[in-house]
């Protein structure tokens, strides 16, 4: 028993406190989610009776607006009842017509859901980042950068000999980690840089390039030091996917694709598939991330490689102009896991 005052207080007084609050704040996050499951599911079912209201009455843009009079008049205190609002649970009931309580979208906050109905993609993409947007913790400001980097249209896209070093299922999940092109924009660089200089700058901006490189990612080392019969060997980047549990090789070449660049490659899965893979692990996989490539002659180049890699170009494209000034600042970004504070829905 320790003393604080007049009140004695005993040894475990502070890890029971810590677990008691522990609890609460589970309880709390419980309670938001089923509230906004609740809401959402609200939305979708006025968004349904308006649709089937339009079908079947012809309802206008001006009953619409009325409505939203009516219902704000009624409920001075909700927000989410405005005219533009009703409009997108319209969008969203007829973007998702089967009920959403089973579906990704439904878990999200209103504000996700609304940028994927700006965003006007395609069923199965608009399902794609709900999903994804639900399994990583997205906040809606990742969501937009994510839809507009096209993430879905660039992940597995790389060339690769995953299918032939790999057995199925493991070559497809290893076709998942690889992107071409990567997007560097986030580094403020242009035209041909070092090899050192490009490093440097992904190690100093490393949330972004985390988020870049897809979930799972995390970073083991820079310039990863070997001795092999007294000579010094430096592999550029070495990360472990936590998900699939491998390491993943990168080798940066701020040039045009080399056949030999392959053979570099393999040397460095070699390795620290000796030195680092333990037999828990999937296998090691390499990405050779490089200025330019031909699709050709990266697959002919991976027909006589030995061991399983992907060879990916990188850009510092921007985005449209207009996309552009909408993107969330950096600070922003970096915040990414915001999904309990998420702002409430728009009025």
């Amino acid at each position: 028993m320790t003393d604080s005052g007049d009140l004695a207080i005993p040894d475990d007084y502070g890890s029971f406190l810590d677990s008691l609050k522990e609890r609460v704040r589970s309880a709390q996050a419980q309670a938001r989610r089923t509230v906004n499951t609740q809401l959402i599911s609200l939305y979708w079912s006025i968004g349904q009776d308006i649709l089937t209201r339009q079908e079947m009455d012809g309802w206008g843009s001006g009953v619409i607006g009325r409505l939203a009079q009516d219902l704000r008049a009624e409920f001075p205190d909700m927000k989410g009842l405005s005219r533009s609002n009703l409009f997108y649970m319209r969008g969203f009931a007829a973007a998702w017509p089967e009920p959403i309580v089973q579906q990704a979208v439904g878990q999200l906050p209103w504000g996700h859901i609304t940028v994927l109905l700006d965003k006007k993609l395609g069923h199965d993409a608009r399902n794609w980042y709900a999903a994804a947007a639900v399994e990583h913790g997205w906040s809606r400001n990742v969501l937009m950068n994510m839809i507009m980097s096209k993430t879905l249209e660039r992940s597995g896209a790389a060339p690769s000999n995953f299918a032939q070093q790999l057995v199925a299922p493991d070559s497809e999940l290893a076709q998942q980690i690889a992107k071409d092109p990567y997007n560097f924009e986030f580094l403020g660089l242009s035209g041909e840089v070092a090899e050192r200089d490009l490093e440097q700058r992904l190690m100093d901006r490393m949330v972004e390039t985390l988020r870049e490189l897809g979930p799972g990612f995390a970073f083991v080392g820079r310039q990863m030091h070997f001795d092999v019969d007294g000579d010094d060997f430096y592999l550029d980047l070495l990360f472990f996917h936590v998900e699939q549990l491998r390491y993943v090789v990168i080798e940066l070449k701020t040039g045009k694709f080399k056949p030999d660049h392959v053979g570099q490659l393999q040397f460095y899965i070699a390795l620290v598939e000796d030195r680092l893979r333990r037999k828990a692990h999937a296998p090691t996989v390499g990405i050779l991330v490089c200025g330019s490539h031909k699709d050709h002659t990266v697959r002919y180049a991976l027909n006589q490689s030995g061991a399983p890699m992907a060879v990916s170009s990188y850009t510092y494209e921007t985005l449209p102009s207009n996309e552009k000034a909408a993107l969330p600042s950096e600070n922003d970004l970096v915040t990414a896991l915001d999904w309990a504070q998420d702002p409430a829905p728009q009025d």
